[in-house]
């Protein structure tokens, strides 16, 4: 499939689940506390999504069999909400979110700390959001697709943390996945040039140790092959003329 380029309209239409979609993030992250099943974290993000009259992109996308993928510690993404997954005090939490308003999807991921954690697992945390935004500087019009990648790893591994191959990120609009896939690392070449109106969903995963990973065996669950920690970070961002749009990331709530 090729790379859809966005239309005024479908901008707008997309502006509008990013903005959903950081509010659906902001009233999660109120309700993490040790003690919290990560169901009842599906349950209420599942609840936002509806007031707003949208429809979880995740629902049964694919067979995944919930709304909000929420991934514990070692579990890099994909993990599925459970009754029984209780959080726990030090524990890291990623939840990755996406809607759909009108046809048009958003996606989004955070890392929240479980009331007190250790410094190495804040570290890793704050490694990941930032690696994010040092490569979204390279999202602009006229650069080549793999410039973002090359920015995410070099930030993320320069703090000692290694990059998840396998899980990249994606274009996105009508459809959850659309080309160009976006890895959080330098393949061979320089990638596509950027062209406004691209909307890519930027999402490095970074792991406190080994970049290796695991499916378990709910085929959904992804985890680090050592047991380290991972964290998760993302928005869906807007290729424009000038400085790119963060469509799912309110600098008031995130």
């Amino acid at each position: 499939m090729a790379v859809t380029i966005k239309s005024e309209h479908e901008i707008e239409l997309m502006r509008e689940a990013g903005r959903i979609l950081s509010i659906v993030h902001d009233e999660m992250a109120k309700v993490i506390r040790p003690g919290i099943s990560t169901m009842d974290i599906n349950r209420r993000g599942e609840e936002v999504i509806n007031s707003y009259g949208c429809i979880p992109s995740f629902l049964n996308y694919r067979g995944y069999p919930a709304s909000i993928c929420i991934s514990v510690n070692d579990e890099v993404v994909h993990g599925i909400p459970s009754k029984k997954r209780i959080l726990q005090e030090g524990d890291i939490v990623s939840l990755d979110a996406g809607v759909i308003y009108k046809g048009y999807h958003s996606d989004a991921a955070r890392t929240h700390a479980v009331g007190e954690i250790s410094e190495e697992d804040q570290r890793l945390i704050d490694v990941t959001k930032q690696s994010f935004f040092e490569g979204v500087k390279m999202a602009r019009a006229g650069n080549h697709l793999f410039d973002i990648s090359k920015t995410i790893q070099d930030y993320a591994e320069g703090h000692g943390f290694s990059v998840v191959r396998e899980m990249v990120g994606h274009g996105i609009g009508q459809k959850l996945h659309e080309e160009p896939q976006v890895p959080n690392y330098k393949p061979i070449g320089r990638g596509m040039k950027l062209r406004p109106g691209m909307t890519l969903a930027i999402e490095p995963m970074i792991n406190k140790g080994a970049k290796d990973i695991w499916i378990l065996d709910d085929d959904w669950t992804c985890v680090t092959r050592d047991s380290q920690n991972s964290a998760h970070y993302e928005n869906t961002v807007l290729i424009t003329e000038g400085e790119p749009e963060l469509l799912s990331y309110n600098k008031d709530l995130a």
